[in-house]
């Protein structure tokens, strides 16, 4: 029905949402009504649409009717290949009216806006936490039931979100997609990029509290905290042992193990620390990188240097002539 060559908007009563067509607008009054007329044969899933049960039959069917022109993706919902266009045109239609911020989903701008509000709708029923996303909660919750849903194929390890999974293989693959713009510099993961940024930058986010120290990640602030709290949370079950830093309670164990990882490839000698081969190597190639700024003589190693400068500092004034 048209009335001066204007469509009739059918609008709901409820929540005031308008529809040019009457069988969309009776569709839409089954949300309210939690009405769900259209079941799947193969599951107890119901739907308020015939369409959406079309869209969920293909879950069991594994067909993906809409193809991308660019590239081989293809899709179950002809919306998730528009959203998937824009990837290739750089199309982002969402923006965010307070910072600016521009996104390829409708629901990726609604999530950030929460940033702005401070909502955070979705709420653990097990602790305190809430969340502005609802998959921010399933992973969460994973942390409480231990699930890890995904599978590495080469070494059966198993991860509780995807995106750690994607990171794993690249262990595997060698893929370093995330770059340097101003070294050589590649790896796997982009939270190891933004931290190595911070070495060109000289970016120091994370601040101590007591004495005004700052470091380029939070792990480092918190081994930072154990100097002034004296927490060695570390500890040797062998010996007793304990110390603030995790990767000095592995080196203290090989001295149990006898464990030594590091191997020189020149002679038989092996060690327990990288450190040490180092030095070690310096005995094939000759390297005496720390001299000594009276006398001019080098040294394999630090250490020597500073016992070597010791004498000079203790040995009496020669007499003038």
């Amino acid at each position: 029905m048209e009335e001066h060559g204007e469509e009739t908007e059918y609008t709901c009563k409820v929540c005031s949402t308008s529809f040019s067509q009457k069988s969309s607008l009776d569709a839409h009054k089954r949300t309210h009504r939690e009405e769900k007329p259209f079941s799947c044969e193969v599951c107890s899933s119901s739907f308020a649409k015939q369409s959406l049960l079309v869209q969920h039959i293909r879950t069991h069917t594994g067909e993906k009717p809409y193809s991308c022109d660019k590239c081989t993706s293809s899709f179950a919902q002809k919306s998730s290949l528009v959203t998937h266009m824009r990837t290739h045109t750089g199309a982002k239609p969402y923006s965010c009216e307070v910072c600016g911020d521009s996104f390829t989903r409708k629901s990726s701008l609604v999530d950030h806006m929460r940033r702005h509000t401070g909502d955070t709708p979705y709420s653990c029923e097990s602790c305190d936490s809430s969340f502005t996303k609802k998959s921010s909660l399933v992973e969460h919750i994973r942390k409480h039931t231990g699930e890890k849903p995904f599978t590495c194929e080469v070494c059966d390890s198993s991860f509780a979100r995807k995106l750690v999974l994607v990171e794993h293989m690249r262990t595997h693959t060698g893929e370093k997609p995330y770059s340097c713009k101003v070294c050589t510099y590649s790896c796997s993961q982009k939270s190891s990029l933004v931290v190595h940024t911070r070495i060109h930058t000289g970016e120091k986010p994370y601040s101590c509290a007591v004495c005004g120290s700052s470091s380029i990640t939070k792990s480092l602030l918190l081994e930072h905290m154990r100097t002034h709290t004296g927490e060695k949370p570390y500890s040797c079950n062998v010996c007793g042992y304990s110390c603030t830093h995790k990767p000095n309670l592995v080196v203290h164990m090989r001295i149990h193990t006898g464990e030594k990882p590091f191997s020189c490839d020149k002679c038989s000698s092996s060690f327990a620390q990288k450190s040490s081969l180092v030095v070690h190597m310096r005995q094939h190639t000759g390297q005496r990188p720390f001299s000594c700024k009276i006398c001019g003589r080098t040294f394999v190693q630090k250490s020597s240097l500073i016992v070597h400068t010791r004498k000079h500092n203790d040995s009496p004034p020669q007499k003038s002539m």
